[in-house]
């Protein structure tokens, strides 16, 4: 499992993720495509397009994963989480209007979960029966 720990930056109001746990992807062979920082809106076309320089061989796994995420595939990749993941909560919140847990404690709010992400099945099964 691949241990994350969240840190708000209060400069520019930005969360970014320091891996605690820096080789445990490495050591079960998985690529991890984590955002690390909140990139910039409007970069120009030669910024977006263009390939990151080499990367040092010393380089550690957040450098790593930040030089794999600006590389052509790893842009492909990590864009494929608009399609995938990010619809579902999108509905969710949107659609079904689930914003917060009326239950209080771990146990009661994964039984709340359950039952919005039950909803939400049912939802897209009963749309896709017409």
């Amino acid at each position: 499992m691949l241990i994350l720990q969240s840190l708000y930056n209060l400069s520019d109001e930005s969360m970014e993720y320091q891996v605690l746990d820096r080789y445990a992807c490495e050591g079960k062979k998985i690529t991890p495509y984590i955002a690390v920082g909140r990139e910039q809106h409007n970069q120009s076309p030669f910024d977006r397009f263009s390939e990151p320089p080499t990367l040092p061989e010393n380089a550690d796994s957040v450098t790593r994963m930040r030089h794999r995420l600006k590389t052509k595939d790893g842009k492909s990749i990590y864009a494929l989480r608009k399609v995938t993941s990010e619809p579902v909560f999108g509905v969710i919140k949107a659609v079904m209007g689930f914003r917060s847990f009326l239950l209080r404690g771990y146990e009661a709010a994964q039984g709340e979960w359950f039952l919005v992400c039950m909803a939400y099945s049912l939802k897209k099964l009963h749309i896709l029966a017409g």
